[in-house]
Formats: structure tokens, C-alpha cells, sequence
């Protein structure tokens, strides 16, 4: 079963499905999208994230970005999957109106899972039926009404990824520290290596900084920065055919040699040893 909202002028895009593997290039857009995937099943269901298996138990939540590279070939379950573009509804526009709701969509290294409780499933089920009933109504206000049931899916799914993921001593302004921390991150990797940029950007200190990622996990900025920048070398490497020295100039190393040494000292491989043994993926 597949749904989809297409407005042709703003170029946006919502769409619903409960088999994604098999809809997933049969929507009008398919490409520069952000995906609620739920497992519906009642048992568990693997999809690949950057290459990386991802197990999602049932009942669980994985929010993705237009940033990572998903892949549904080991997926043997249906997968239910709720779609969107910026066009159709941008999460940077709505922080104020929906409280945090930046945790889902953190950056691309770590992958928001939550887990729906026994007690809240009647609230997702009823909302998954709701949304179904909304797209058998085309009408004018079909896309508001979408959007309002899209912010719905988000607060309820925030509230529960605070609870689930984020450190009870961090409050809000710090997980906006926190998620806009990683946004800058995702948006300058390329140009900006040092977490003293990064500060500055935010208006704080280097060390606010790195005492807040203390609070909230293992990996200090400066962690979070390279392995950033060795993600995307990977991703370069497998899923496009260009050499390492296209890979190092895209990724802002004046020097290949510079790049090849960075990029073992994070992985253990050389780019062409990590390039013979995963080979490109698709």
C-alpha cells in the first residue's frame, strides 16, 4: 500500500508506504528525502546504513536524512516508511514551533533509534490510520492537514527520543547546542577541521563545548569533526567511482599523501586497501 502528496509547483513531496523496499523508486521524487522507517513486523528487520548493517527491533523507530546512503537489499520484512522533502516540510524551520524537535535529525554519524512503548502503540497505530485516511481525501487542504499529522509524528516521536536517548542532565538549550553542533558539522566537514571554528560559529567557548559532549557521550567535538570527514571518504569511496585523489581535493586535502595518512589512521586502511575490500556498493 503506497500513498503520496505531490505538489508539482514547490516541488514537494510526502509520501506513506508499508514496503518501502519495494516502493521506494516508484515515488514521483526519489531522491533528497528524510524517512520515518517503522518496523511494523513482529519480528526484527535489517536495512544498510552507509554500507553499516542496522537491525531494527519491532516496534522501533530509525529517522534517516537525504545524507546517508540507504540500502533495502537485506531487508526481508516489509518496512513501513513515512517520506518528506524540505520542500514539503523543513525541520530547520519549525525549531520553534516544535521543541527539539532537531534530536531526530542530529547529523549522519549516529542514527536516532526509538523504541515505541506497549503502552503508546495504540497512538502510533491510530495516527498510522488517520494518515491513511487523510491521503483518501484529495482535497485542497489535503497538504496542510499532511503537515499538520507530520508535526504530530515528530512531537510524539521527539518526547520519546528525550526520554529513550538524551541524558536526563541536559536540558533544552543544551541539546540545541548539541544538534546544531552536528548541523554545522554536516554543513562544513569539508572546510572547517577545528572545533574552535565551530564554537565560534555557536557562541561558545571550545571548552562549553567539549565539557557539554562530556555530559552527553564519549566523543569529544574534535572526534565527532574527523569522523565526519572519514564518513564521507568512505561513502566516496564506495558508492562513486572516483580516485583517491578526487576524494582528498573534494574533501579539502591540498595534498593526497595527507589525505591517505588520515584517512588509515582513522579506518587502518589506506584508501585503496579499504577500496579492494569493500569495492563500490549500490
Amino acid at each position: 500500500m503506497k500513498f503520496e502528496f505531490y505538489d508539482q509547483k514547490l516541488g514537494s513531496i510526502f509520501g506513506l508506504t508499508d514496503d518501502i523496499k519495494k516502493d521506494a523508486q516508484s515515488f514521483t521524487i526519489t531522491s533528497g528525502t528524510i524517512n520515518f522507517l517503522w518496523n511494523r513486523n513482529a519480528e526484527n528487520l535489517e536495512i544498510l546504513v552507509d554500507g553499516t548493517p542496522l537491525v531494527l527491533k519491532p516496534n522501533q523507530i530509525a529517522t534517516t536524512t537525504y545524507l546517508q546512503h540507504i540500502s533495502y537489499k537485506n531487508t526481508q520484512l516489509p518496512l513501513t516508511s513515512f517520506l518528506f522533502n524540505r520542500e514539503f516540510y523543513c525541520i530547520s524551520d519549525h525549531d520553534q514551533e516544535v521543541s527539539c524537535n532537531g534530536i531526530l535529525f542530529f547529523g549522519t554519524q549516529d542514527l536516532p533509534i526509538i523504541t515505541i512503548p506497549k503502552e503508546q502503540e495504540r497512538k502510533f497505530n491510530t495516527l498510522y490510520e488517520i494518515f491513511e485516511d487523510e491521503f483518501a481525501t484529495p482535497d485542497k487542504i489535503q497538504g496542510d492537514m499532511l503537515q499538520m499529522l507530520l508535526k504530530r509524528l515528530i512531537i510524539i516521536s521527539t518526547r520519546l527520543a528525550k526520554e529513550q536517548l538524551i541524558v536526563k542532565k541536559l536540558d533544552n538549550d543544551q541539546i540545541d547546542v548539541i544538534r546544531k553542533f552536528n548541523v554545522l558539522v554536516d554543513t562544513h566537514y569539508k572546510t572547517k577541521r577545528k572545533v574552535s571554528e565551530y564554537a565560534e560559529l555557536l557562541f561558545k567557548s571550545p571548552k562549553t563545548l567539549s565539557n557539554l559532549f562530556a555530559l552527553y557521550n564519549q566523543k569529544s567535538p574534535q572526534q565527532i569533526i574527523l569522523e565526519r570527514v572519514a564518513l564521507e571518504a568512505k561513502r566516496l569511496i564506495n558508492f562513486t567511482d572516483k580516485q583517491n585523489q578526487e576524494i582528498a581535493y573534494e574533501l579539502g586535502f591540498n595534498d593526497p599523501a595527507h589525505f591517505s595518512s588520515f584517512f588509515k589512521k582513522m579506518t587502518s586502511l589506506s584508501p585503496s586497501k579499504y577500496r579492494e575490500t569493500n569495492g563500490i556498493l549500490q
